[in-house]
């Protein structure tokens, strides 16, 4: 299949590489000329702007928008929505808030266009991975485009089915889901980067309280020098508290048991804070992800403890963030 992708940078590019691998045809856009030169060598077709990306593509055409959420993919979709033909559609794999989706796929509807919104997680590593992904809109569309979706979700791998799962393994063991109509898909990505809010946070606090067991500010007696990188990759092997999110806080202390390179000033990319909102709209008590939220606010305020060192790290490792300068 083709698919047309605007924005190459952390995880576009690597979508395009995914695709390609699978035997998929792309035709890249990007405002960083290199990002599209290097894409093309690799295989892409370049376009130098969204009329030639759209020109290169056969009806019925798809076009996936990765670029950071609000006016940089409001005003790449209004642009599209301009070029595009009745039966193309737009996609969006950013982290979108779900009800601009809503908006959107109304107003694109009454133009003939379709659009699928796609919660996408996997950051940096997404190319070797795969990604898992939660995709909202009508499901005729998703079903056309589906062969793209299968080929960049992770597929079964090794991972034990779930007990009572049986059968061929259905879309969900293969990493990618149907959620429901435009915005569903955004929705349950907005809730699971808030659930990683929660997760990152303890693990944040844990190692805190491992690394202060030796402060001076506890009887001498009392005091226990543990080593936080051999915990870490304890816990690894065979502990409830196994997962991606320890795998690269085990990376980071392995490397740096000290994390001298972070200041612990956490950023927040959005998704948190409308997961909060959407708690008090719902009236859902949410108290470990609102706390995790809050924490994060607090970091750039103050001076970053170890746990806050720890969460600059586990961000760094999956998606490629760095820290912003505390003010």
């Amino acid at each position: 299949m083709q698919l047309g992708i605007v924005g190459l940078g952390r995880m576009g590019g690597n979508i395009a590489r995914r695709l390609m691998l699978a035997g998929h045809q792309t035709v890249v856009h990007d405002r960083n000329r290199d990002a599209v030169v290097t894409l093309a060598a690799e295989g892409a077709r370049g376009a130098d702007d969204l009329a030639s990306l759209v020109q290169g593509l056969s009806a019925p055409r798809a076009v996936w928008v990765m670029l950071p959420a609000g006016q940089p993919t409001e005003q790449t979709i209004a642009q599209l929505a301009d070029l595009l033909e009745p039966g193309d559609a737009i996609i969006d794999g950013g982290n979108t808030f779900y009800k601009d989706d809503m908006r959107r796929a109304k107003a694109l509807a009454g133009r003939g266009l379709h659009y699928l919104d796609v919660g996408t997680s996997g950051g940096v590593w997404g190319l070797e991975r795969g990604y898992c992904m939660m995709i909202g809109g009508e499901k005729a569309v998703f079903e056309r485009l589906e062969p793209l979706f299968a080929a960049l979700a992770p597929g079964v791998g090794d991972i034990p089915r779930t007990h009572g799962l049986s059968g061929e393994p259905q879309r969900a063991e293969h990493g990618y889901i149907h959620a429901g109509p435009p915005g569903a898909g955004h929705y349950v990505k907005m809730i699971h980067n808030g659930i990683e809010y929660g997760l990152m946070q303890a693990y944040a606090e844990g190692f805190d309280l491992l690394r202060s067991k030796g402060g001076e500010e506890l009887p001498e007696d009392q005091r226990f020098d543990l080593n936080v990188a051999e915990i870490a990759e304890v816990w690894r092997r065979g502990s409830v508290v196994t997962s991606w999110l320890l795998d690269l806080t085990a990376d980071a202390l392995a490397a740096d048991p000290q994390l001298a390179q972070f200041s612990g000033s956490v950023s927040d990319s959005g998704e948190g804070r409308w997961t909060v909102d959407a708690a008090v709209e719902q009236a859902v008590p949410v108290p470990v992800l609102s706390s995790a939220l809050f924490a994060r606010f607090r970091s750039r305020q103050q001076q970053g403890t170890f746990g806050d060192k720890v969460l600059s790290a586990m961000r760094l490792g999956f998606g490629g963030h760095v820290e912003i300068k505390r003010p």
